[in-house]
């Protein structure tokens, strides 16, 4: 549906390191539960020694923040037509229900 962009492994080190591989539930976080994304995007749950790690919007690698940028297309560190990629992914997700997601990350 998109592509997706993270940092790379970095020992899981808070706000630099892409997160472990593992299954994780995943929820739809409101903007009036942030203060810094004024619009509906997702937040994944129990990631050991980390929190807040979210799926939003951004373009380069130094937007991630330890989070997951979608976007549709790809380049080197980079992801394109972020806001579009973010907002088909929240209304495919309220489409299927919007509630027990799980984002199971694993080697390539």
């Amino acid at each position: 549906m998109c592509d997706t962009l993270e940092n790379p492994w970095v020992n899981n080190k808070k706000n630099i390191s892409c997160i472990p591989r593992g299954e994780y539930k995943v929820r739809l976080r409101y903007p009036r539960e942030s203060g810094t994304r004024d619009y509906l995007h997702l937040l994944v749950e129990d990631v050991e020694n980390r929190s807040y790690i979210l799926f939003h919007r951004g373009n380069t690698a130094k937007d991630t923040r330890g989070c997951i940028l979608v976007g549709l297309g790809s380049q080197q560190d980079v992801v394109n037509n972020s806001t579009l990629a973010m907002d088909l992914l929240i209304k495919e997700v309220i489409h299927l229900g919007g509630e027990n997601i799980n984002l199971i990350i694993k080697n390539k």
